[in-house]
This record gives C-alpha cells, structure tokens and sequence, in this order.
C-alpha cells in the first residue's frame, strides 16, 4: 500500500486566487470544481465558489484547497497549520520565497539558521502560514 498526504486549506471565497497563487510560484496548474459545476449551489452567491481545488506539479509540489460554505462555521485560527516547504537547493528555495513573500508578512527571515542552511516563515496574503526550509545534511558526530 502507499499513501500521500496533501495539505487541504480552507478558505471562505478565496480559495481560487489562492490555488492561482501557488500555482504561480510552485508550478503546475490549478484544478478546479465549483459548487455550480457539482450541481450543489445552496446560495446562488457561492456558485462559482471552489468545492473542490488542488495544483499539483511536476516537482512533487501538492495542496489542496476549498471555499467554506456560509451556511458552515469557519474559523481560520491561529497558527493551527504550517505548510512546511523543503529543498535541497538554497537557491530553488530562495526562489519560491521571494516569490510566495510577495504581499506577504515574514514572521522569521529567509536566513540561515542552527539546524538548516537557510530557514524562513511567512504568512501570505492570504493568512496561510508558510515554513521554508533547505534540507540540513544528516549529522554524524
């Protein structure tokens, strides 16, 4: 048997402009499924609304997101998720920084760090938490 996870961020009508985002800086492409195109539009206001999104691309990159309905409570918390990003190239991560940072707010600066080459945190424009990493060689003291 195998098994994947993919991260699944919720959102309340922004989940489009955020696959779209990533999407723009990871690669890949954005799917997506309305309440509309599943025939499940319970206020006509949400039914372009994404039921089901996710970008995958060809660098293993994978999420998952969609818009909460009104009609459901939603709460986006408090630091309750990172999404975690890790490389083994200081420059391939350095590069979906500054592009994720954009519109951003950096909680820890793309620096290098006592158990990683390179570390940062930021949270996007859209309230979802990012942890960008470069993958420290294993010790063997």
């Amino acid at each position: 048997m195998s098994l994947t996870t993919t991260t699944h961020l919720n959102f309340r009508g922004d989940a489009r402009a955020a696959l779209d985002f990533y999407a723009s800086v990871f690669g890949g492409t954005a799917a997506v499924v309305t309440y509309q195109d599943v025939g499940n539009v319970q206020d006509p206001a949400e039914a372009d609304r994404v039921t089901w999104g996710q970008v995958t691309a060809a660098n293993g990159f994978a999420v998952m997101a969609y818009d909460v309905p009104s009609r459901m409570p939603w709460n986006p918390g408090e630091n309750a998720v990172f999404v975690s990003v890790r490389g083994d190239s200081a420059d391939e991560i350095t590069a979906l920084w500054e592009k994720l940072s954009v519109g951003s707010t950096v909680v820890q600066p793309l620096e290098p760090a006592q158990w990683a080459p390179l570390y940062g945190m930021l949270k996007d424009r859209f309230g979802i938490v990012w942890v960008l990493d470069v993958v420290a060689a294993p010790y063997n003291g």
